[in-house]
């Protein structure tokens, strides 16, 4: 048994059991009935509308984006929002090679044609090599590929394409260092994302759907693509407008549209391929978000550990002591000093301290070399700017 305290883990959507697993039965109770959860691990329920409790300390997403948790009014309680970066990359990236070829080779349209011949025709063969000529296609080697966010999904397929012979341009105006590391070096770099729209024959979107990048792809810019250019959208689906999608394709002006979104516009278009949001829906994808999710969620319910939290800055400390406490507060000026005070006045002596911020979000954690009553974490919590205060007992290891 845990001499530490039980967490309970409401789980709103069927969920890997590969990442349950790591949610020991010893620590964790799991399940969709649970009334005053410590935590929410999610997949694709939506929570904008969810009265989420005063109990929740953590949500997290068994995957990579979170636009069905609202994570601004989460971040203003001090609760992180957990996701799985990278968990589900190589799926989306193998997909997004799919499409590539099924646009690439008239896939689509081929296999229309076929669920549309009388396969009893005495002449059937005939009709057969009479229709394939309208789908005869191209071999994606020597073409150019253009990458717009050069993220992890990014990097995997441009290293994909290069592998396949195709020439590589990329733009990502925010490329992180880890991200430019990854990227393999004949990436040729372009100067803005119009520049890849004139000058890539296909052009494949990998960034997440925020305000700035809604409508990335729009009527302006899709008049500077190639008549024959593939689009191809596996990021999100605002990220492209679909109605200047869809003119485009009818004025012969965009060769074709692969997308993981189908809607009624494009959906059903001739030059359009869309499939059911296929991206990360691969047995391993679902296992490997899973999985990364379940064990950051453990290490900030047990250590206040942060990893892979959309707003919290990256924040970890080894054990210095068996008494921690984490505050998540404001990023303002002094709220170290006020949080020093306050364990200084009840007497207690810091061990070891680290502090992180990320834009308005500022995140403390401190070891010290006793334990911590009600009073000081109470004196802590009514700062000023102060959102959320855990106190953080080392359980020690499971025993069996």
């Amino acid at each position: 048994m845990a001499s530490g305290p039980v967490f309970g883990v409401l789980v709103l959507n069927q969920i890997s059991k590969a990442g349950l697993e790591r949610l020991p039965a010893a620590r964790y109770r799991t399940g969709k009935d649970i009334a005053q959860p410590d935590a929410i691990l999610v997949r694709s329920a939506d929570l904008h509308g969810m009265d989420i409790p005063a109990s929740v300390q953590a949500v997290a997403r068994a995957g990579a984006g979170t636009n069905n948790i609202p994570v601004a009014a989460l971040g203003a309680r001090g609760i992180p929002v957990f996701n799985a970066p990278g968990g589900n990359a190589n799926a989306v990236k193998e997909l997004v090679l799919a499409g590539m070829l099924m646009a690439a080779r008239n896939l689509g349209a081929a296999l229309r044609f076929v669920d549309g011949v009388d396969l009893q025709a005495p002449d059937l063969e005939r009709r057969i090599e009479d229709g394939k000529k309208a789908f005869a296609g191209f071999e994606l080697a020597h073409h150019t590929l253009g990458v717009i966010g050069l993220g992890k999904v990014g990097s995997l397929v441009a290293d994909a394409a290069i592998k396949l012979g195709m020439d590589v341009m990329g733009f990502d105006p925010e490329i992180t260092v880890e991200a430019a590391w990854s990227l393999p070096s004949q990436v040729r770099r372009a100067a803005s994302v119009d520049d890849v729209l004139r000058n890539a024959q296909l052009v494949s979107l990998h960034v997440p759907l925020v305000k700035a990048t809604r409508h990335l792809v729009h009527a302006g810019n899709l008049a500077a693509m190639r008549s024959d250019a593939v689009l191809l959208n596996f990021s999100r689906e605002g990220v492209v407008d679909d109605a200047a999608v869809a003119a485009a394709l009818d004025a012969g002006r965009l060769g074709c549209y692969v997308c993981d979104f189908p809607n009624e516009r494009t959906a059903r278009h001739p030059r359009a391929i869309a499939l059911p949001h296929l991206g990360a829906s691969t047995r391993e994808a679902e296992d490997n978000c899973a999985v990364m999710v379940a064990e950051q969620l453990r290490d900030f319910l047990e250590h206040g550990n942060v990893r892979n939290a959309v707003n919290f800055p990256d924040t970890s400390m080894g054990r210095g002591t068996a008494w921690r406490v984490a505050i998540a507060n404001a990023n303002v000026p002094n709220m170290l000093g006020q949080i020093s005070t306050a364990m200084a006045h009840a007497g207690l002596n810091i061990h070891n301290m680290v502090n992180k911020s990320r834009g308005d979000m500022a995140y403390t954690l401190v070891d010290v070399d006793s334990p911590v009553g009600a009073p000081v974490l109470e004196a802590i919590r009514v700062i000023e700017g102060v959102l959320a205060v855990r106190y953080l007992p080392d359980a020690g290891p499971l025993r069996a």
